[in-house]
């Protein structure tokens, strides 16, 4: 986490990827960098922890108009990283340090590869073995548990178009005899197990019924955040 983050109050969203927020009573325009509703966060009941933007090292060039960044959200207690750009990042870092066990025997780690029409996250190889892997951010989480008592992270929290090509195209990496993965990467650390959100979108939880047919993986994975470091900790169940 950036060194120089500062408390904030949740103001107004102004669209996708820009909201309004109180620092000490200014408004800041922020960067959300997370297309997804976040409505369980983005609530002026909650603590936001924004980061100053880099300063460009061509102010005459630079398009930013966002002064800050969305990294954390204070959810009762419980810290959650907001960032969906983390999610590939922590897992290649999982990975690489050899903490996943699913992933042993893998040496080499790309990111950001081509496979058809997509471009996926991660590209793992080791030996004889190639695994396409795609990690999906998770920040909603059920507040109240389930009649087993656990606490719920669902995904997607707003219809996926894109996640669901994604995984159509893990369904073909499969049928090609790549190994194949999706990841869901929960960037707070009070989820139970995790369960496709097919209220929210019907065509994603098809697409992963398909994939898991077709020999597709899927995992989860839950992380703890603190204003020092987002890191995944441990394996949960997908249900």
């Amino acid at each position: 986490m950036p060194d120089n983050m500062v408390k904030a109050a949740f103001v107004e969203r102004l669209n996708r990827f820009a909201m309004l927020a109180d620092v000490n009573g200014r408004r800041v325009l922020c960067h959300v960098a997370n297309s997804g509703r976040l409505r369980e966060l983005l609530s002026p009941a909650n603590t936001l922890w924004l980061s100053a933007a880099p300063l460009p090292t061509n102010p005459k060039a630079t398009k930013r108009k966002t002064t800050h960044d969305l990294r954390l959200v204070d959810v009762e207690g419980v810290l959650v990283s907001a960032d969906a750009r983390l999610p590939n990042h922590l897992l290649r870092e999982a990975i690489e340090s050899g903490r996943l066990p699913e992933f042993a025997g893998f040496d080499q780690v790309r990111s950001e590869v081509t496979h058809g029409d997509s471009r996926l996250d991660l590209l793992l190889t080791g030996g004889s073995s190639t695994c396409l892997v795609e990690a999906k951010s998770v920040t909603l989480v059920n507040p109240v548990g389930d009649e087993r008592g656990e606490r719920v992270a669902l995904f997607p929290d707003a219809p996926t178009s894109r996640g669901r090509k994604h995984v159509l195209n893990l369904c073909n990496a499969v049928k090609e005899g790549y190994r194949a993965a999706v990841v869901f990467v929960v960037q707070r650390p009070d989820a139970d197990v995790l369960v496709p959100n097919v209220a929210s979108d019907p065509d994603f939880y098809e697409a992963l019924v398909e994939a898991n047919v077709h020999g597709v993986e899927i995992y989860a994975y839950r992380c703890r955040v603190s204003l020092k470091e987002v890191a995944i900790t441990d394996r949960i169940p997908v249900r």
